[in-house]
Order: structure tokens, then C-alpha cells, then sequence
């Protein structure tokens, strides 16, 4: 490749690709899906990749939710940075509660834009629509998500005709079918376009349902691994991390194990007085009814606030109950985004609103759900090794475009 300058984004700088890169975000991956689908022989290049590459364990972002930890990947800052919090949140100037989907709220440059602003040829495919424009944000380049890949055009997604390049009909979301859609298309892409960045992001529908070693979660992890070893043959660099990880989130009957904490607040404080807020709700309910493990809730300037936090860490089943200001300096979170108190809930368990809104109808299977810290290791994977990866106590999942294009041997 030409020679190029190093581009600095976000106060991160990055050397230009020396053969094509892709980022892969796994969304709802942790190692041990893939070292059982490796134990069981149905991975074989995942293996190598871990075996012959570089693999570290790493933290996503909390919470850990999808849309954060995407664009914490593709702006190598935390979200204090870049502003994305979750799929949702309550915005106090309009008094209203919305997605945050739209590029207005994205506070930072996407690394995938400023390569592109370079010169660099950049693809973005992603499994649901919700990201493509947040990810596709001042991009000049190919951006289209699976879900919607048959509407696409040159003018908005810098391609058209998907369905027939990808050679694949239009999968459903609810699927591992969208996912493989994401994997398909970024081979083809490969072969057809050869971009310099690549980024891929699946969707956690599978891991929703089966846990690591499950039929369903092999036969994914299969799929994925065929597709990967088809761009490592094509040349390709392929960094792979995950949006978070998930865990079961079920009692012994197989009902979700909930707390449903504006029912508690609305006992202890009265009808209305607080106001909880799920980050995870998003257009896509049916694998998870909006229960997660990190919630945010608002109350009245004359609220007791430290007597709250009180009582709901004393709740059984609450991990932390703390204020706005410790958590977004832990969690390196925007506090204009978050309410009062964040509330974070043990590793099985789920928090939701009231109990009649979610509607846990559509489960096909006992629930697995992600969003608090116990969901917070991730696999950082290379199909190349590394060398002069500085030292840190532990390595971010949004290290990944750092060591990917700063700190792999050029062999």
C-alpha cells in the first residue's frame, strides 16, 4: 500500500493499515463460546487465531449494552467521550424519554470517518439498523445494516444492489441468519471492493438464547469461524472483540429472576415520585423484554438520595446502588445522560420498570441478558501476534483499532 500518514482521532493516533483490517464486534461474545466451539472442533481458524495470533482478555464498556461498546470500538474513547450511554435514556431538556440512535447525540469522531477522510476505502456493515447510523456518522463510505440491506442505495449507503452481491436473501433480525448476513457481505465486500477498514457488527441474538457449548451457540460460532478463515485468506488483518458478554438471567422455575424497581420506588416514595429508565430498551425486545442489569433512575430535588441508595443496595439481588457522579467517574459515563443513581444488579439477575410492561410473552427460551459489570469480559483476538502492546492492567475492548493498527508484527 501507498504510504500515508497517521491519522489521530479522539487524541489517539494510528498508523495507517499496512494490508486491509477488519474489526469484528461480536456482540454478546465471551472466550468461552469460542473455546468450546474450539474443543468441540468446529472452529478450527478461531483456534489458531488464539493459539497463533494474540489473545487477551478484556473490558467492555458499562454498561454493557450494545450501542455503547459499539462506539466505544469505533472511536477508541470511552463513552464521557463520545456520549452514547445506551439504547435509551430520559432527556431532561425535552422531558422526554428516547432512543438515542440518532448521530446528533455522538459527541466524538469515529475513527472509521477520519480513515475514510484520509483517503482510506471504509465499509461499515452492520447486523440491525439501529447502529448504522450512529457508526456511519460523517462517513464517506460503504455503511448498510443486514436488517435493511435490501432498501439500500448509493446515495445513503454508498452502495446498492446488496442482496445480489451478497448473494443471500434478506435475513429476518430475529435470527442467527442477520448475523451471518454481516459475514457474508464482508467477504464479498473483500473480494469485490478490497476496503482498507472493514468493520462488522453482529447481532447477540444467538447468545440471547444459548449459552456457550449449546448446539445453537456451536453451529454460530462455526459459522463465523468459516467466514473468518475466507478473509484471512483474502489477506486480511481481522481484530475481533465483542460489545459484552451475558449470562443466564433465570430462576429455577425458568422465569426471569426481576426486580422491578419502579414498582419498589413507586411503594417506598409514592405513585411517580422517581422515574426508572432501562438503557437497554431498544426497538428489539423480543429476545430480552427490555430487562437488563443496569438501570437509572430520577427523583425529586428533595429526594434522600443516599437513604435510597441505601435501601436499594440492601435489596436482595442489587449489586450497587450509587450516586451519578461515582458511578460516571468508575464507569466513565456522561452524567448528563444518567439520572440520579445507577443501579446495577447481580449476575443473574434482571431490573425492571413495573412488572405489567414487560411483556416476556415472546421468550422462546429462559432469559439471558447483559448490561451490568458481571457481563464485562470480553475476548480481544488477533490473527496476527503482537509486539510492543504498552503494559496496562487491563486492556479495553476500544484498544482494539490501537493495537490492530500500532502494536502487530507486519509478518
Amino acid at each position: 500500500m501507498t504510504a500515508h500518514a497517521p491519522v489521530t482521532v479522539n487524541g489517539r493516533t494510528y498508523r495507517w493499515m499496512d494490508r486491509p483490517l477488519v474489526v469484528v464486534c461480536v456482540d454478546g461474545c465471551e472466550f468461552d463460546y469460542i473455546y468450546k466451539a474450539v474443543a468441540a472442533g468446529l472452529a478450527p481458524f478461531l483456534g489458531r487465531m488464539a493459539a497463533s495470533g494474540a489473545a487477551f482478555d478484556a473490558d467492555c464498556v458499562v454498561p454493557t449494552f450494545t450501542n455503547p461498546n459499539n462506539l466505544s470500538i469505533v472511536t477508541g474513547v470511552p463513552p464521557s467521550v463520545h456520549g452514547i450511554c445506551g439504547n435509551y435514556f430520559y432527556d431532561r431538556d425535552a422531558d422526554a424519554e428516547v432512543m438515542m440512535n440518532d448521530p446528533k447525540y455522538l459527541r466524538a469522531a469515529t475513527i472509521l470517518a477520519a480513515f475514510a477522510h484520509a483517503g482510506a476505502k471504509v465499509a461499515v456493515v452492520t447486523a440491525k439498523d439501529k447502529l448504522r447510523s450512529l457508526l456511519g456518522n460523517d462517513l464517506e463510505g460503504i455503511c448498510f445494516s443486514a436488517e435493511k440491506a435490501n432498501q439500500c442505495t448509493l446515495a445513503q449507503n454508498g452502495i446498492k444492489r446488496v442482496l445480489e452481491l451478497v448473494g443471500k436473501p434478506l435475513p429476518s433480525v430475529y435470527s442467527a441468519d442477520l448475523s451471518e448476513f454481516v459475514f457474508a457481505a464482508g467477504v464479498k465486500l473483500m473480494e469485490s471492493k478490497r476496503p482498507d477498514l472493514m468493520y462488522l457488527s453482529t447481532t447477540d441474538y444467538v447468545q440471547h438464547k444459548a449459552p456457550p457449548g449449546a448446539p445453537a451457540a456451536n453451529a454460530f460460532y462455526a459459522m463465523m469461524d468459516s467466514y473468518l478463515a475466507r478473509l484471512d485468506v483474502l489477506g486480511a488483518t481481522i481484530a475481533l472483540t465483542a460489545g459484552h458478554g451475558m449470562n443466564d438471567k433465570f430462576g429455577a422455575d425458568g422465569q426471569p429472576n426481576a426486580i422491578y424497581l419502579q414498582d419498589l420506588l413507586d411503594g417506598w416514595l409514592g405513585q411517580g415520585a422517581a422515574r426508572v429508565i432501562l438503557p437497554i430498551t431498544d426497538p428489539y425486545v423480543v429476545h430480552h423484554s427490555a430487562l437488563g442489569s443496569f438501570a437509572t433512575a430520577y427523583f425529586p430535588p428533595n429526594a434522600d438520595l443516599p437513604g435510597v441508595m441505601k435501601r436499594l443496595s440492601e435489596v436482595d439481588g442489587i449489586q450497587m446502588a450509587i450516586s451519578n457522579s461515582e458511578a460516571c467517574t468508575r464507569f466513565e459515563l456522561p452524567p448528563d445522560r444518567l439520572g440520579d443513581v445507577i443501579i446495577i444488579s447481580e449476575k443473574h439477575v434482571v431490573l425492571g420498570t413495573s412488572k405489567a410492561p414487560h411483556d416476556i410473552s415472546g421468550l422462546e427460551a429462559p432469559l439471558r441478558s447483559h448490561g451490568g459489570i458481571s457481563e464485562q469480559n470480553v475476548p480481544l483476538l488477533f490473527n496476527r501476534f503482537t509486539v510492543g502492546v504498552p503494559g496496562k492492567a487491563r486492556m479495553r475492548n476500544f484498544d482494539i483499532m490501537d493495537v490492530a493498527l500500532n502494536h502487530l508484527h507486519n509478518s
